[in-house]
C-alpha cells in the first residue's frame, strides 16, 4: 500500500466494507430477517432477471484487488522480479511490493470464495465466507508486522495503530466462525472494519498529503503523541457513526419503509 493511492483505496475499501455489514445488521435486526448471511435465492427467469438477483459484494472484492494489483505494478520503477543474482549474491528485490501483492491476492481469494457461495453454489454456505475472510486477515497480519521493520517515528506509531485495529478485526472475524449467530460480533465485525477503513485513509494524508501543508516530522515527539490521539478520534467517531445509522435505520425501516 505505497503512495497516498495506496493507503486511500484499501481504506475506502475497508470502510465501505464494514459501513455494507453496519446497515445489513441494523436492517435485519429491526426487520427480523436474516442478517450477515441470507441465504440464496432462487433464481427467477427472464433475461436480465438473474443480473438482477447476484450478490455483488464479492464481485467487488476481487474487482478491488485488481485495481489495487495494477496501481502496485504501475508504480514500480524497473523490471519487476523476485531474485536478483549480482557479484555472485541472491538478493531479494521489491520485498514491499511483494507484500502488498500477497496482501491484495488475500483479498481477491477471499472475493472468489464469496462469488463460489453467494452466486454458485446451490446453497449459501456461509462458514465457507467465514473462513476465507479469517485467512485473509491471518495472511495479512504477519506481513504488516513485517512491513514496519524499517519505518520509524510518525510511520512506525500509526502503522502499529494500524496492527492493533486489524487484530481484533481478525480476533472478531475468527470468532465468527464459532458464534456466527451473535449479534454483538456483527456489530464488532463492521466497527472495527470501519476502523480500519478510516485510519488507513488518514494515514495516506498524514505520510505523504499532510492537509496542513506541514510535513510530519519523525523526531517529534509532539507529532507521535498526537497520532495516537488522532486514531483515538476515529475510533470515538466511527463509534458515533454507528449509532447515528442504527438511528436512520431504525426511522427508515419501521416508519418509513
Amino acid at each position: 500500500m505505497g503512495g497516498f493511492e495506496g493507503h486511500l483505496f484499501p481504506g475506502l475499501c475497508f470502510f465501505f466494507y464494514g459501513l455494507y455489514h453496519a446497515q445489513t445488521f441494523f436492517k435485519a435486526s429491526i426487520c427480523n430477517c436474516p442478517a450477515q448471511y441470507p441465504p440464496t435465492r432462487p433464481w427467477s427467469k427472464g433475461r436480465w432477471a438473474k443480473l438482477r438477483q447476484i450478490y455483488c459484494v464479492g464481485l467487488l472484492k476481487m474487482l478491488g484487488a485488481c485495481i489495487l494489483v495494477a496501481q502496485e505494478l504501475h508504480s514500480i520503477p524497473g523490471q519487476f522480479v523476485l531474485i536478483t543474482r549480482l557479484y555472485h549474491q541472491r538478493n531479494f528485490l521489491y520485498h514491499k511490493q511483494w507484500q502488498h501483492l500477497t496482501l491484495y491476492l488475500s483479498f481477491f481469494l477471499s472475493g472468489c470464495v464469496d462469488v463460489l457461495s453467494q452466486n454458485l453454489l446451490p446453497w449459501r454456505c456461509a462458514p465457507l465466507e467465514q473462513g476465507g475472510q479469517a485467512l485473509t486477515l491471518c495472511v495479512c497480519l504477519p506481513l504488516m508486522v513485517s512491513h514496519i521493520q524499517d519505518t520509524e517515528g510518525v510511520e512506525r506509531q500509526s502503522h502499529i495503530l494500524l496492527i492493533q485495529a486489524m487484530f481484533l478485526l481478525m480476533l472478531v472475524v475468527i470468532a465468527e466462525l464459532w458464534a456466527p449467530d451473535m449479534p454483538q460480533i456483527w456489530v464488532m465485525k463492521a466497527f472495527f472494519n470501519m476502523v480500519v477503513g478510516s485510519w488507513l485513509i488518514h494515514l495516506g494524508f498524514v505520510l505523504f498529503r499532510p492537509i496542513s501543508g506541514y510535513k510530519w516530522m519523525d523526531d517529534d515527539n509532539n507529532d507521535i503523541l498526537f497520532v495516537t490521539i488522532f486514531f483515538s478520534w476515529h475510533v470515538i467517531f466511527i463509534a458515533v457513526l454507528m449509532t447515528w445509522i442504527y438511528g436512520v435505520s431504525f426511522v427508515l425501516y419501521r416508519y418509513i419503509c
